[in-house]
C-alpha cells in the first residue's frame, strides 16, 4: 500500500501579491539598488530622496504597521520607477553591469508599486491595531489596557 504524498496548496497570484506588498524585505532591496546606482559617482538628490523613505518603510513594517508601510513603498517606488524611465540610456549601456542594475532597480520598484499599492488599498488599519496590540512585542500594553495610552 502506496503513502498518500501530502497536497501542498499553491498560491494564487494576488495572495503572492499580498506577500510581496506586506513584506519588509522588498523597499530595503530597492533602497539598496538606489544606492548602488547613484552612490558613484555621488548623486546627492535620488540618495537622499529616495534611500531613506524606503528605509522607514522597512522599519514600519518591522514595526507592526504593514498597511502604511505598504502605501508608503508604492508611493516612493512608484515615483523612482517614473522618474528613472524619464532619462534615457545609448543602447550599449543597457547591457553593462550598470544597466543590469538600473533594469533591477526598475523592475523592483514597479513591483513594489503594484504590491504595495493593492495592500494599501485592501489594507485595514484596525486590524493593524489588533495584531500589534496582540503581538504586545515591546510589553506597551498591559492585560487591561485597551491601547488607547489613557
Amino acid at each position: 500500500m502506496a503513502a498518500e504524498e501530502p497536497v501542498i496548496p499553491t498560491k494564487s497570484i494576488l495572495d503572492r501579491i499580498e506577500d510581496w506588498g506586506s513584506a519588509s524585505l522588498p523597499p530595503s532591496l530597492l533602497a539598496t539598488l538606489v544606492f548602488a546606482l547613484h552612490a558613484r559617482p555621488i548623486q546627492a538628490l535620488p540618495l537622499i530622496t529616495f534611500t531613506p523613505p524606503l528605509l522607514f518603510s522597512s522599519y514600519l513594517n518591522l514595526s507592526g504597521y504593514p498597511t502604511g508601510s505598504a502605501g508608503i513603498t508604492a508611493a516612493w517606488s512608484g515615483l523612482y520607477v517614473l522618474l528613472a524611465l524619464r532619462r534615457r540610456q545609448p543602447f550599449r549601456s543597457k547591457f553593462s553591469i550598470r544597466g543590469i542594475v538600473r533594469g533591477t532597480a526598475v523592475g523592483l520598484g514597479t513591483a513594489n508599486c503594484v504590491a504595495g499599492g493593492w495592500v494599501y488599498f485592501n489594507g485595514d488599519f484596525e486590524k493593524d491595531a489588533r495584531d500589534r496590540k496582540d503581538r504586545n512585542r515591546w510589553g506597551q500594553f498591559d492585560d487591561n489596557d485597551d491601547g488607547d495610552g489613557k
